[in-house]
C-alpha cells in the first residue's frame, strides 16, 4: 500500500525549514567557536 502523498506534501516544507535553520545556527555556531578558539589562544600566557 502507497503511502498518502499529503503526508509528503505536508512535511517537505516542514523538513526544508528545519534542515535550513539547522544550516544556518550551525554555521554561526562554528563561526563563534572559531572566534573563541583563535582569542583563547591569543590571551594564553607562555
Amino acid at each position: 500500500m502507497p503511502m498518502d502523498l499529503r503526508i509528503l506534501i505536508v512535511a517537505l516544507p516542514i523538513l526544508l525549514a528545519l534542515s535550513w535553520a539547522g544550516y544556518n545556527i550551525g554555521r554561526a555556531a562554528i563561526g563563534q567557536l572559531q572566534i573563541a578558539i583563535k582569542q583563547y589562544k591569543t590571551n594564553q600566557t607562555p
